[in-house]
């Protein structure tokens, strides 16, 4: 099963308590390896190591509130999802488009339901 990579737009806040935090749009990298872990997914976000979590978790926020400790996932709005996460550095909060979130797990899904085909029939 092919690795499913999704470049998106986020706002990411952070708890660092600049006055000049703008809320602009960066490109953050969205991952799922079923070899290295078919039940994570993983985030990159801009100059920073990528954190990985489960996948469950992230199609469970998409609706209600999800996890706790170190990565949560909630909407916001009808329009918007967050996932908060939790460091040593501190926390940033990342805002996607739930759209682009709903888009990469469905990729994810269609990826495995093609591996399992082939299987089949291969």
């Amino acid at each position: 099963m092919p690795v499913v990579e999704e470049y998106a737009r986020a706002h990411i806040l952070t708890d660092g308590g600049r006055d000049d935090q703008e809320d602009v749009a960066v490109q953050v990298v969205l991952r799922h390896d079923p070899l290295a872990d078919p039940r994570e997914v993983r985030i990159g976000l801009p100059g920073r190591d990528e954190r990985a979590f489960p996948r469950s978790l992230l199609e469970q926020g998409l609706r209600a509130p999800a996890g706790d400790g170190e990565v949560r996932v909630w909407p916001c709005g009808r329009a918007q999802t967050v996932i908060e996460l939790h460091s040593a550095q501190g926390v940033s909060v990342v805002q996607f488009e739930t759209w682009t979130l709903t888009r990469f797990l469905r990729r994810i899904h269609r990826a495995a339901a093609t591996a399992a085909a082939a299987a089949v029939h291969g």
